[in-house]
């Protein structure tokens, strides 16, 4: 009997050695990481679109809030099929945008993005950003100066991706804008995953009951997931969207030395405050309109 149970382990232990390279003759597939295409965020605009007729008002009033300059104003088409508009960069030391006044009804769906990205590479960015999920609202198109195209990310978060045929130079921002995304609870992790992913980017922190009188409900808690990447700041705020005007209006926050002054500058340059200053994790925030009606959160750290 001892003999018989020897002769089946011997064959056992043979089986598995036999066995073993066919096990491992396959190595574990890698991951592929999305190409790294982000170049800056003082090249990551928001867009702002405005009549024809406040362009200028806006504008000026912009840089009365935060300083900087202007780029040379222009008529361009900026689109993939016919229309004129006017267009012009906004440089200040909080963040840089894109002002559109078009002088033609605006082509579908121009308008709906929130932000242009600048990419170093136009193919490879759309085809990361489509293989993590992002649907493509308009394919890449050739505008006066380089490539352009439209996607949007889970939970409806358009954006421009751009690319030029000679790469800009602009000066590095003092403070770094935040992208306010507003997002369903469904959506969350789609959104997070993919986009920190495309953009190598780190979740920086994650709430889950952070206070609600940064949403305009200080009686209830929201979840907020703050994101850094090479594209900037993005700060997504997770509700059940009953939220009270404005807030999901506000595009972008900016980022301040001292809120209190910034107010009183841009009050002298026709900007409404909507929300008055409040203090919530660390920093004293107010939202504002300015003429033209573009809406935006402005904020500064709270003093220690």
């Amino acid at each position: 009997m001892n003999t018989i149970r020897s002769a089946l382990l011997a064959v056992m232990i043979a089986s598995s050695f036999v066995a073993a390279p066919v096990a491992f003759a396959t190595p574990p597939k890698q991951a592929v990481l999305p190409p790294y295409v982000a170049v800056g965020p003082q090249y990551d605009t928001t867009h702002v679109y405005v009549a024809a007729d406040d362009f200028d008002r806006f504008a000026d009033s912009f840089v009365a809030t935060f300083g900087g300059s202007k780029s040379k104003q222009g008529v361009f088409q900026v689109t993939p099929t016919p229309s004129q508009t006017i267009s012009q960069l906004v440089f200040t030391p909080s963040g840089t945008i894109s002002v559109f006044g078009f002088k033609t009804p605006i082509p579908y769906p121009f308008g709906e993005e929130r932000t242009g990205y600048l990419v170093t590479d136009m193919d490879a960015a759309m085809k990361s950003a489509s293989a993590l999920g992002a649907d493509v609202i308009v394919d890449t198109f050739p505008d006066p100066i380089g490539r352009d195209a439209i996607i949007s990310w889970p939970g409806g978060l358009k954006m421009q991706l751009y690319w030029h045929t000679q790469a800009p130079h602009y000066d590095a921002l003092q403070t770094i804008p935040e992208n306010r995304v507003y997002v369903s609870p469904q959506n969350m992790r789609k959104l997070v995953h993919a986009f920190v992913k495309f953009s190598h980017g780190k979740v920086v922190s994650d709430v889950a009951n952070a206070p609600g009188i940064e949403i305009g409900r200080p009686n209830d808690t929201y979840r907020r997931v703050r994101i850094e990447s090479g594209f900037g700041k993005m700060t997504v705020l997770v509700t059940d969207g009953r939220l009270p005007y404005p807030f999901g209006r506000e595009v972008t926050g900016y980022e301040v030395p001292n809120l209190a002054a910034t107010l009183e500058k841009a009050k002298a340059a026709g900007v409404q405050v909507l929300v008055p200053a409040f203090t919530s994790d660390g920093r004293d925030a107010a939202i504002v309109e300015f003429p033209g009606g573009y809406i935006a959160e402005i904020h500064a750290k709270s003093a220690q």
